[in-house]
């Protein structure tokens, strides 16, 4: 009796720390606040997670309203945070990491043995309660590892929002600018058609040589090329945009503006731009959660070498021939007979250092890729400044200067039409220069905020930091 009453003690106490770790429950918002917040930081643009109808029904009387107007940039980005399908697939992700954090709080159930043995006249019967000890002593650390994994999976699903944003800027300033091409190549085209068609007439009374004739009608035929090409890269770009913002029948029919936003002023003059990618990139936030996680799974890891499976049980015997009842306890656990946990612990230590040398590659490449980026947006703002001050303005002052003189009778029709024909070239070279500079304003403020795609994925890390336990 005084043994039976001993061993009580232990298995009130894991009982009731059972009783506490089943209390471990799910946030309202699945820790989706975080990745709004560290989105909203970033691009000033709301995010959600659609669960049910009634915030796919929202987000359908959010988007309705831009869909009706031509879209700007800021609305194909907030379209496209609230109604891309993929993103809405990652943020599944979270609920994942949740549910393994929650998991990680709640004790494994007890388990109970029944054995009914007949020998003879005699029946023995033997029933054992066991209770994993060791989850509850390795509950803490294991509850520390899954939060910081709960936390990497929120940078993620920001850094997800971020990557669609930028992705949807890139297509829709090249959704603009191929349709404007497309409307000045239809112009071209006209011209060009005039042009084919005056030489033919002029050919055909003697006025003009075959060679002439040959030459116009070649600008022709190269212009109905480039408008066909130009307008399937308008349909590839427009799709790609669509894809983005999610969109199917009928809102595939969105409007686009007549041109592209026009160049600011000047351009922004960032200072320590990598001292800024360095407190705010999303990536670099990550990879120290990482190194973080891992350092703990490595002590984990030493804290558990010896001991792997600690399991305290009450049984109980009872033989239905013999009035005497037999009651105690059972400890089981591995003994270290053959394996130390040397291995575990030399594997621990060496994904360690993996992750430390590749945050610190992490590291390198952002600053590398900021200052790229950095760099990519000057020149491109300063490429299309030159078009737009410089090149167009020239072609069309010659343009006009031989306008004049074919009204003076001093050159001829075809004369004028060469000198429009490299009026062409700039004015598409300047919308492409424009097109340009916005995928780089835009590439650099993902680069000082989120994470390129050049940087090591943080999902192989995490595989790693799980791999430890």
């Amino acid at each position: 009796m005084p043994l039976f009453s001993v061993t009580l003690r232990p298995i009130a106490l894991a009982a009731s720390v059972l009783f506490l770790a089943g209390c471990a429950s799910f946030s309202q918002d699945g820790g989706f606040s975080s990745v709004q917040s560290l989105t909203k930081e970033r691009i000033g643009q709301d995010v959600k997670w659609i669960k049910s109808e009634d915030d796919a029904a929202s987000v359908a009387n959010t988007i309705e309203p831009l869909l009706a107007k031509p879209l700007t940039v800021d609305d194909a980005v907030k379209i496209a945070l609230l109604n891309n399908k993929g993103l809405q697939a990652d943020y599944g992700e979270l609920g994942i990491a949740e549910a393994n954090l929650v998991q990680a709080g709640r004790i494994a159930n007890p388990s109970f043995s029944f054995g009914r043995l007949r020998r003879g006249d005699d029946i023995e019967i033997d029933r054992s309660l066991m209770l994993p000890v060791m989850s509850l002593l390795t509950m803490p650390f294991a509850s520390k590892i899954e939060r910081r994994r709960f936390e990497q999976a929120q940078f993620r699903a920001a850094g997800d929002a971020l990557t669609v944003a930028d992705e949807t800027r890139h297509a829709y300033f090249s959704a603009v600018a191929a349709q404007e091409t497309v409307k000045y190549m239809e112009q071209v085209k006209v011209s060009a058609e005039a042009g084919a068609e005056l030489a033919r007439k002029m050919a055909a009374v003697g006025n003009w040589n075959k060679l002439e004739q040959a030459r116009e009608q070649s600008f022709y035929a190269d212009v109905t090329v480039q408008l066909a090409r130009a307008a399937q890269t308008q349909v590839a770009e427009r799709e790609k945009l669509t894809r983005l913002l999610g969109l199917w029948g009928k809102r595939t029919a969105f409007q686009l503006p007549d041109r592209l936003p026009d160049l600011p002023k000047a351009p922004e003059d960032i200072a320590d731009v990598e001292v800024q990618a360095m407190q705010n990139r999303l990536d670099i936030m990550m990879a120290k959660r990482e190194l973080s996680g891992l350092a703990t799974s490595l002590g984990l890891t030493k804290t558990t070498r010896f001991i792997n499976i600690l399991d305290v049980g009450l049984m109980h015997n009872n033989y239905n021939q013999s009035p005497s009842r037999e009651n105690g306890y059972s400890i089981q656990l591995e003994i270290p007979l053959f394996d130390w946990g040397s291995a575990r612990v030399a594997k621990a230590e060496a994904l360690y250092m993996q992750a430390v040398n590749r945050s610190a590659e992490m590291a390198i490449t952002a600053r590398s890729d900021v200052r790229e980026a950095y760099a990519r947006y000057r020149s491109s703002y300063d490429i299309a400044r030159h078009y737009r001050d410089e090149i167009v303005p020239l072609k069309k002052r010659i343009f006009d200067e031989q306008m004049l003189r074919y009204n003076g009778m001093l050159i001829g029709v075809f004369t004028l039409l060469a000198d429009a024909r490299a009026q062409v070239v700039s004015v598409n070279g300047s919308i492409e220069a424009l097109r340009d500079y916005w995928i780089a304003d835009s590439a650099l403020k993902m680069a000082q905020t989120g994470r390129s795609s050049s940087s090591i994925s943080s999902k192989a890390g995490a595989s790693a930091a799980a791999s430890t336990d």
